[in-house]
């Protein structure tokens, strides 16, 4: 089984020391990165081992060129101008990427966090979502870029205030959330009501697969029909209610697989299913592999 390493700031900032050009315009502390300049000869090796797992939450900002992560077992492609957000203790490989691909990128501990935002957290950021991204317009990406920029500036000062960059950090999330409810809201009023459904409906998945595996639950939670929500889940996507919920379910136990020591009997229990035999049973059903088997393959 590949394990997951762990690679914290500290840790990137060690990487980046041996190579004195990679920590001009890049700022990293502990708790704290603003990484004015990414260039992925400094974390290419780091990425191509296997897969990191990330106790920070961290925020990328595509600048040129294009980058394929598998983030948390999912494949992204991301162009210019395009944003990403993972929440803390994501886990992410590098698949593909253009050779002159450039980015910037800020990153914070939870403790940092908390400080910044205080008691009213941004929805974009309460912990529902495992990673977005989204595309920014000029303008967005310029107004994030300048408080990227004047973080920066303020962290390179030896008498920096604290104040300041907590400030500066809460305007970057809060403006960040923003966009971010932006384009979650024209997403739905582009959205025809049955498609409206269906994205609820996924979001239910995405959120209660875990512990929820029967079309009756989520037919109730969307107050439908469980005949009639299968029905408008297979014209919409193609694909059944149930075929949904069992993808989903099977991806948390992939995660679980690779990316834990848990036993398969623990991972059963946690997943809801009645036995391990019953969790195997699915696991083959759905991969043609036995729980074991898709552990041990590299």
């Amino acid at each position: 089984m590949t394990e997951p390493r762990t690679f914290t700031l500290t840790q990137l900032k060690h990487l980046l020391a041996e190579n004195d050009d990679q920590l001009v315009g890049n700022y990293i502390s502990q708790h704290l990165a603003i990484a004015r300049r990414i260039e992925l000869s400094a974390v290419e090796q780091q990425f191509r081992q296997g897969p990191l797992k990330m106790p920070e939450m961290r925020m990328l900002i595509v600048k040129k060129g294009w980058v394929e992560p598998i983030i948390n077992l999912t494949s992204h492609h991301l162009e210019a101008g395009e944003l990403i957000f993972l929440a803390p203790n994501g886990i992410v490989q590098l698949d593909n990427a253009a050779a002159d691909v450039r980015g910037m990128g800020l990153s914070m501990s939870d403790d940092l966090f908390s400080l910044a935002i205080g008691n009213h957290i941004p929805k974009a950021f309460d912990g529902h979502l495992r990673e977005f991204h989204f595309h920014l317009e000029p303008h967005e990406l310029a107004f994030l870029d300048h408080i990227h920029y004047l973080l920066y500036m303020n962290m390179s000062d030896k008498d920096h205030s604290p104040q300041v960059t907590l400030h500066l950090l809460s305007t970057f999330l809060w403006y960040v959330d923003y966009l971010w409810s932006r384009h979650e809201e024209a997403n739905r009023l582009s959205q025809t009501r049955e498609q409206r459904l269906f994205a609820d409906f996924i979001q239910l998945v995405n959120k209660d697969a875990v512990c929820e595996h029967q079309i009756d639950y989520y037919a109730s939670r969307l107050c439908l029909s469980a005949r009639y929500m299968s029905t408008l889940i297979k014209k919409v996507s193609g694909h059944a209610a149930k075929d949904w919920i069992d993808d989903a379910l099977v991806t948390h136990a992939k995660i679980a697989l690779k990316h834990s020591n848990k036993s398969v009997a623990q991972i059963s229990e946690e997943l809801n299913f009645p036995n391990p035999s019953f969790f195997s049973k699915f696991f083959r059903r759905m991969t043609s592999m036995t729980p074991g088997e898709y552990r041990g393959r590299a």
